[in-house]
């Protein structure tokens, strides 16, 4: 195991009716602007409570964050929050508005072209707004991390972006909040979490038996869960608290600690996104099988663990275990309904030349833990996953 620091300041308020504690976690003099996306958090009474909690507080509220947010729709905040001096950001929402709001936090204060950001991949953010977090879609992890991706539509650019100073200062987990879903995004959320697992444990044997166990047990968490949660005619608060929990470990930064990483999949999975609109889940379903499948022997031994330790396979050959474990994987997030080809979506392979010519445009040539994931290999993938 690697030399490492860890370091995650949030602050995790979790269970069921803690909206209210907005009251004390919120500043007494914050002006708050609150952001969200769709309609959603009004009907059903989330956004009421929210305010509600907020008491007395100067508030405001921006909504229409998109579910792949976008450079344009965070700048018309940016500028809505330096018009009426905003001081204090809360996301309410998933993954999406989250990302939003940690990248507005940091174009607020930003001087000169804030895509800037994203350019330099967070790494010249100096200062930030302070923000917090009512979750409401279990899936990204963003809740307790410092990271996030934005799209860019003019140019069909969906680039990542990491800031220290971009940690939530506290962020309400209640899985009640998780109730009214539907389907679809239940079951994105399950392949999210699943699939930013797998980045951070599916590389090379390093030593790190805590944190290879951690990440097994959060995977069998999610085979556990998520089928008992697609199935469900009333929602189980076990069972969403479990999904919750789990999603937010799966990217808080601990079991990536001291470990190789790969992340290609999520690499391919962004141009995907950006150039069809796929859901940001879906796409790491296309890609994730057609990438064990490619990288079978430089990942062998943890796919060999993998298959063992997480879907139980211990018989026939190596190969034949291999094969099993992605083949396993990908009826899992078939078992979802969650289609994992191209085709699926109407995603031809005449299209496979355009996206390998945006992943080497956002400088993505060199993927994967040991560097050498190159636009060809890319390519096999995606003829692969087609």
């Amino acid at each position: 195991m690697n030399k490492f620091d860890f370091y995650n300041p949030t602050h995790i308020v979790f269970g069921k009716d803690r909206i209210g504690d907005l009251a004390k976690l919120v500043p007494s003099t914050g002006k708050v602007l609150i952001l969200v996306g769709g309609s959603s958090a009004e009907k059903t009474g989330t956004l009421g409570q929210v305010r509600e909690a907020l008491g007395s507080r100067s508030h405001g509220t921006f909504t229409g964050i998109e579910p792949n947010p976008s450079f344009e729709t965070c700048m018309k905040a940016v500028q809505m929050i330096r018009e009426q001096g905003f001081n204090f950001l809360l996301a309410v929402g998933g993954g999406s508005v989250i990302d939003a709001t940690k990248f507005i936090a940091a174009a607020v204060p930003f001087e000169g072209d804030a895509w800037d950001i994203m350019l330099k991949r967070g790494g010249n953010v100096q200062s930030a707004l302070p923000f917090g977090v009512v979750l409401t879609l279990p899936a990204t992890g963003s809740e307790m991390n410092s990271g996030g991706v934005i799209t860019r539509k003019d140019i069909g650019a969906k680039l990542p972006f990491r800031s220290s100073l971009l940690y939530p200062k506290f962020s309400i987990l209640d899985p009640t909040k998780t109730y009214t879903l539907p389907a679809k995004q239940l079951a994105n959320g399950v392949v999210d979490a699943f699939v930013h697992t797998v980045e951070q444990y599916l590389t090379y044997p390093a030593n790190a038996p805590v944190q290879d166990r951690f990440a097994e047990g959060l995977l069998q968490t999610l085979v556990e869960v998520g089928p008992k949660i697609m199935a469900a005619t009333e929602p189980s608060y076990d069972d969403r608290a479990n999904l919750m929990w789990t999603a937010t470990l799966a990217l808080n930064g601990l079991i990536g600690t001291g470990v190789p990483q790969d992340w290609s999949t999520h690499m391919i999975g962004h141009e995907l996104t950006a150039k069809y609109d796929i859901d940001h889940a879906r796409t790491l379903a296309i890609v994730l099988p057609a990438m064990l499948h490619e990288r079978r022997e430089q990942k062998r031994e943890k796919l060999l663990q993998y298959g063992q330790r997480v879907w139980g396979i211990q018989s026939g050959s190596d190969d034949e275990r291999i094969s099993a474990a992605i083949e396993a994987t990908r009826s899992f997030f078939e078992s979802l309904g969650i289609p994992t080809r191209l085709s699926a979506y109407g995603v031809g392979s005449e299209a496979i030349d355009a996206l390998i010519e945006q992943l080497q445009a956002h400088g993505m040539t060199k993927l994967g833990e040991h560097g050498d994931i190159t636009p060809e290999v890319c390519r096999r993938v995606l003829v692969a996953a087609h």
